[in-house]
């Protein structure tokens, strides 16, 4: 017992910080590990230089250009990998252990604020394993393809994937228009593209997401009034700033407008327009991936209560 008291009051390596050490090792980049992990490199950073201060001794020689394991560092690899190994096993034989499931989620959309499919990551156990804040659609779907996540929830089906990937729709996510509350047209409930043809929308590049990018342009098609557009900023902040100050408008997914300013309204589109103009979401799965935790959580996202 005498050990094992000692284990348990010693300040020892977290099993994140030799993931960590381990990513930077084969990588030898800060930032392509950081990739690798899904998470930024500031975060990783600290992780290291948490772990250098644990065992008290330098594992990475650092320069502008270049990084390298330090004799320490070199050592540690052999450890680290064995230590790894060793938990992983620990973890499949436990009669207890599931299957562990890598879930990505779209950053163009507010998960939490989706009341049913919230519900439906809460049955997952999802929600403390997502680690994708900064991914599109388009990115998340690579991940997919390259097999670093299992199911990814995406707005729209990607274009370029159909022979690796399968889709199953769960829900639509309606679109607000965000608008200067100054404009005449903020008085309606619901406001349509015609009402603000004096205005110019804030849009962004078909290859950010090319299928609803595609949906959007061929009912823009049709109006009688041609919409004006202007670039997206790349900050949503700094787009909301300027539609408050009367410089357009722009079309949001309504989980994503919360962000509230003087000057700055959210309107719903008319009945016909919201019809036209939405977000289909999916739950995209490897196209030959047939386990069966991959194929009951999609069958839990695509319950059908949650259709409109």
């Amino acid at each position: 017992m005498a050990t094992a008291g000692h284990l348990i009051n010693n300040n020892l390596p977290s099993v994140k910080q030799l993931q960590c050490f381990l990513a930077v090792a084969h990588e030898l980049n800060f930032r392509r590990a950081a990739e690798r992990l899904k998470m930024t490199q500031p975060p990783l950073t600290r992780q290291i230089k948490r772990l250098e201060a644990v065992l008290d001794r330098q594992l990475f020689s650092r320069s502008t250009h270049d990084v390298s394991l330090t004799e320490a560092g070199r050592a540690l690899v052999i450890k680290a990998e064995r230590i790894l190994q060793e938990l992983n096993e620990l973890k499949t034989h436990s009669p207890s252990s599931k299957e562990s499931l890598r879930i990505g989620l779209t950053r163009t959309l507010n998960f939490e604020l989706i009341d049913p499919v919230s519900k439906q990551l809460i049955k997952l156990h999802a929600k403390d394993d997502v680690e994708t804040p900064n991914l599109t659609s388009a990115q998340l779907l690579q991940c997919l393809s390259k097999n670093t996540l299992d199911l990814v929830l995406t707005g729209e089906k990607g274009i370029g994937h159909e022979d690796t990937v399968q889709y199953r729709w769960v829900c639509r996510e309606p679109l607000l228009m965000a608008m200067p509350a100054m404009h005449s047209a903020s008085m309606k409930q619901k406001v349509s593209l015609e009402d603000v043809s004096d205005l110019p929308l804030f849009w962004f590049a078909r290859s950010a997401n090319p299928s609803f990018y595609d949906k959007c342009e061929s009912y823009f098609d049709l109006l009688k009034t041609p919409l004006k557009r202007v670039k997206e900023p790349d900050d949503s902040l700094v787009m909301l700033t300027h539609i408050a100050r009367g410089k357009g408008f722009a079309l949001m997914p309504q989980s994503k407008c919360t962000f509230n300013q003087e000057g700055l309204c959210y309107r719903a589109l008319t009945d016909y327009e919201s019809r036209k103009l939405n977000i289909d979401i999916y739950a995209a799965t490897r196209l030959n991936d047939k386990r069966e935790t991959v194929l009951n959580a999609q069958d839990i996202l695509c319950d059908n209560n949650l259709a409109d």
